[in-house]
Order: C-alpha cells, then sequence, then structure tokens
C-alpha cells in the first residue's frame, strides 16, 4: 500500500492539471457538435474556429497542461480508433476502373503536394500532410499523418491550417463538383466515382453524391473508401521512412498504429458487433473533434495566418491536381 499511494497522488495531481485546458477543449468541442447538427456547418471547422477564439486561454497557466494532453493524447487515441472503419467488403462491388483510379490519384495528389511545397519554399513536413489530406480524407487524414512525421516548431500551425484549408476546400467542392462534373457530360454513376475519388472529407462526400442521386450517393461513399483504405499504409511508409528524422526513431509502431491496424484487421474479421463498431467510430469522431478544438486554443490566427501565399498555394494546386487527374484518368480507365 505505501509504494501506491505516491503513484495514486501523482495520478491525482496530473488529473487536477490538466482538468481545466480538457474541460475547454470538451465543451468547445460540444459546442461545435451542436451548431453543426443545427446549421450543417462541418463540425471540424467549427471546433477550429471556436477553438481560435478562445486562444487567450491558452495563455494562462491553468489550462496549458489539459489543452496539450487533448492535442497529443487524445488526438493519437483518436486516430487509432479510425481503424474501425475500415472495411472493404463493399468496396469491391465498385470494380477495377476505379479501384485502379485511386491507386493513382492518391500517391499522385500526394507527390503533387510535395513538389509543390518545395518550389514554394515549404518544409516537405507541411507538403506531405497537405497533399495526403487532399489525396486521402481531409482534416482525418492530416492529423493521422501529421503525428507520424518528424516534428517541427511549426508542425501544429501547418497541421491547423491544413485542416482549416482543406475543410474550407471540401466544402466548396460539395457544392460546386456535381456541377463540374454534370457540365462534363458525366452520368450519375461516373459523377459517384468522380466525386468519392476527388472530395476531401467523407461528410461532403456523402452530402454531395446523394444531392446528386442514391445512386451517386452510394458509388461516391464507396469510392471514397478505397481512398480512406489507404491511409494505414501511408502511414505504415512514413514510419519506416522517417526513422532518424525526429519522430519514428525508436524500434517498434507508435501504438496508436498498433491500434488502427489492429481495428481495421479485427474490423474485416466480422467480430465486433455493428453497434460496437459504430460506437467505436463515433468516439473517434469526438475525439479528434476534442483535439481539434484543442489545437485551435493553442493557435494564434495572427500566426497562422502569417504563414505566406505558399501555403495557400500548396493545398489549392494539390486539389485542382487532384480534380484534373481524377478527370482525365476516368476518360481511359
Amino acid at each position: 500500500m505505501t509504494e501506491r499511494r505516491p503513484s495514486l497522488a501523482h495520478l491525482g495531481g496530473q488529473a487536477r492539471r490538466i482538468a481545466p485546458g480538457l474541460l475547454l477543449a470538451l465543451v468547445i468541442g460540444l459546442a461545435a457538435g451542436f451548431l453543426s447538427d443545427h446549421y450543417g456547418t462541418p463540425v471540424m471547422l467549427l471546433a477550429l474556429l471556436l477553438g481560435l477564439a478562445f486562444h487567450f486561454l491558452w495563455e494562462e497557466r491553468p489550462c496549458a497542461a489539459g489543452v496539450d494532453f487533448a492535442a497529443t493524447t487524445l488526438l493519437r487515441l483518436g486516430v487509432g480508433l479510425l481503424g474501425i472503419r475500415i472495411t472493404f467488403a463493399q468496396i469491391a462491388e465498385i470494380g477495377l476502373g476505379p479501384l485502379l483510379l485511386v491507386l493513382i490519384c492518391v500517391p499522385a495528389t500526394i507527390l503533387c503536394g510535395l513538389i509543390v511545397a518545395r518550389l514554394t519554399g515549404r518544409d516537405w513536413t507541411f507538403g506531405m500532410v497537405a497533399g495526403g489530406a487532399v489525396a486521402i480524407c481531409g482534416a482525418s487524414a492530416a492529423l493521422a499523418i501529421a503525428a507520424v512525421l518528424p516534428r517541427r516548431p511549426e508542425s501544429e500551425q501547418n497541421t491547423l491550417f491544413t485542416v482549416i484549408a482543406v475543410t474550407g476546400l471540401s466544402t466548396l467542392a460539395m457544392i460546386l463538383y456535381p456541377i463540374l462534373f454534370s457540365a462534363v457530360g458525366f452520368g450519375d454513376h461516373e459523377i459517384g466515382i468522380m466525386l468519392g475519388a476527388t472530395v476531401h472529407d467523407v461528410a461532403q462526400v456523402v452530402g454531395a453524391g446523394y444531392a446528386v442521386s442514391d445512386e451517386a450517393g452510394d458509388i461516391a461513399t464507396f469510392v471514397k473508401l478505397v481512398r480512406v483504405a489507404l491511409l494505414p499504409v501511408v502511414i505504415l511508409v512514413l514510419i519506416f521512412t522517417t526513422r532518424g528524422s525526429g519522430q519514428g526513431t525508436r524500434a517498434g509502431l507508435p501504438w496508436f498504429v498498433v491500434l488502427f491496424a489492429a481495428l481495421a484487421l479485427i474490423g474485416n474479421l466480422g467480430v465486433v458487433p455493428p453497434t460496437l463498431a459504430q460506437g467505436l467510430s463515433e468516439l473517434s469522431r469526438w475525439l479528434l473533434v476534442i483535439a481539434i478544438s484543442a489545437l485551435g486554443v493553442k493557435t494564434s490566427l495572427k500566426q497562422m495566418f502569417s504563414v505566406g501565399v505558399g501555403h495557400f498555394a500548396v493545398v489549392v494546386v494539390t486539389t485542382g491536381f487532384l480534380a484534373v487527374l481524377a478527370i482525365t484518368l476516368s476518360t481511359v480507365l
């Protein structure tokens, strides 16, 4: 008993230390969820904006520890739980053409992000986060990729900028892409493939697809899942190629990557009850919302927008590249 008391006292002290900031991030996340449900605005974007409005609390030390905890530990746990959403049964129904389209577009778009980052004088890690977010699944991919990249002084600022940019562009794409693809002459089937292959965030893909038709919505969702399924592959590649450059130097995989892979495997074996899988997926979403809220609190709006036009160019050019590439490939696949 005497050996356990210091440990329990330490845990109690840690809990009291992180409680104010963690509660702040939780309240901001809940407010963002409420506003999203009632006004249809993406919850990630709302969490970011609300968090930014409370940046002044970050400068008060009682909130700092809890905000840090939410922006790191809860972020990684949320990313790990994303694995339960990776299912492959339905994806096989879409055929070989869309699969090849995605397998070409995802690495090409990431490469585009890296090249544009290099041309604009940005660090390669920002190009990787931006390219991966555009190529795979928007804000969730940005958070997951940033979590395994080598740390830089500007890492959190770059990640937050990417989340804001891809969420905004994804919302814009949800409105404009169905019009664009219809103007190109695509039918509902082709529009579904294009939306699934080019819109950043899952929610916007679903919204855009089902706004066209049920067929377009079903196909868009399936194609989007193919892109999401490539996220663990990209993460593992990054882990093994960035060893010795900051993060990723230890022999083992980060715990949240192991959790991600384990849940993806278990989920596809069909042993997880649907209710539990849905619950874990929803928990993952809320943890990411809370983490984004915390990142917003930590970030100075003035500093974030002092990054220059190069940051905007990376995300915008990469988004345009993906759309043009997908349309071009659709004519030959």
